[in-house]
């Protein structure tokens, strides 16, 4: 098989691949391996222009015994870094006057390292979490049976330092069976047809104790037009729970908080008829430098401060998961010093 007719059969694979011949040459590659090695590569030896030890040993081992081997490639698409298994197979009799060549093909798994990490970081966070108040229990613990046994005084107050961290621990496994059952219903689109009005007034009502205790006033601007949408109510209720709690903790400073509805027969985020839910604090608001992040797991702010105030990093990662269930959009809006806007857009649309 001559050089052109192997770059022609190249071609039709959907993966990068490419030929070396036993002269160390890039023979042939299709325009998918060219993009991801560089254009210039056709004719070049292959050590200039891959320069990844693993993958060459591999392709000089093969093209010696001809056995098939599979390594790793990194590579760089402009946006992130990536990872391809490359599978090294001898073909003889291919290439200019039958030699035999080494044939690669690059198969991307980046998205399954990521899942690997992910999976990797979950456990360290959840480990680490976990480690602080247990720590904590067991010292208070060691000192009751043993300095403080016959001290009234030091056992009330360990004994409420130990409630405090065993309701943090409660906070943050409730939060990650709720994680974990929004991410199993994040494909499942609701059914059911609520009024978002309805919800929202629930909501407040709920919240209204916490407010007051925080000397927060909570306005309301929900026009006179109820909202109806395809959508499930106890979520939603948690979206909008946990939005306005955090807005109450950490923007609570500026004293009230607004609630806003704001409909829209084209909503450009969702390119269909919307409706926005915006929480308005006006509090000290969020570092931008913060904003890219604020939605994944365990990830704060303010880490002391999300700490002292009960957070257990998942509130908002639970509100994405939820608000990618019904289709929806979060938008985080903040000014330092100015507060923060915190917009859910909803789809609203006659069926599911």
């Amino acid at each position: 098989m001559g050089d052109d007719l192997l770059g022609t059969v190249l071609s039709a694979i959907p993966l990068p691949a490419l030929a070396i011949d036993r002269t160390e040459r890039i023979i042939a590659a299709n325009t998918e391996a060219l993009t991801l090695i560089g254009q210039q590569a056709l004719r070049r030896n292959y050590v200039t222009m891959l320069r990844q030890p693993a993958l060459l040993d591999a392709i000089e081992a093969t093209l010696l015994d001809g056995r098939p081997r599979t390594t790793r490639y990194l590579g760089n698409d402009g946006a992130q870094d990536t990872t391809f298994r490359v599978s090294c197979r001898a073909a003889a009799g291919v290439g200019a006057g039958g030699a035999g060549v080494a044939l690669l093909s690059f198969e991307d798994v980046t998205h399954v390292e990521q899942a690997g990490q992910m999976r990797r970081d979950f456990v360290a966070n959840v480990s680490h979490e976990l480690r602080t108040p247990l720590t904590a229990l067991m010292g208070f613990i060691e000192t009751l049976r043993g300095p403080a046994r016959d001290d009234a005084v030091a056992a009330k107050r360990f004994l409420d330092i130990m409630q405090d961290e065993a309701e943090r621990m409660n906070r943050l496994v409730g939060d990650l069976m709720s994680l974990n059952r929004v991410e199993g219903d994040e494909r499942v689109r609701p059914t059911e047809r609520v009024v978002l009005n309805d919800i929202l007034d629930s909501t407040l009502r709920t919240m209204r104790n916490l407010a007051t205790e925080a000397g927060v006033s909570l306005e309301s601007e929900f026009g006179d037009t109820p909202v109806t949408l395809m959508g499930d109510a106890d979520q939603l209720k948690q979206v909008f729970t946990n939005l306005i709690e955090n807005a109450i903790k950490y923007g609570g400073a500026g004293g009230r908080i607004t609630v806003r509805i704001m409909p829209s027969p084209h909503e450009a985020a969702l390119r269909a008829p919307g409706v926005r839910v915006q929480i308005i604090d006006y509090g000290p608001g969020i570092d931008p430098v913060h904003l890219p992040r604020i939605t994944e797991r365990f990830y704060r702010a303010d880490d002391h401060r999300s700490r002292a105030l009960g957070g257990t990093g998942l509130g908002l990662a639970i509100v994405k998961h939820i608000i990618n269930r019904h289709r929806g959009r979060l938008r985080v809006e903040s000014v330092p010093g100015e507060g923060a806007t915190f917009t859910v857009i909803l789809p609203v649309q006659e069926n599911p």
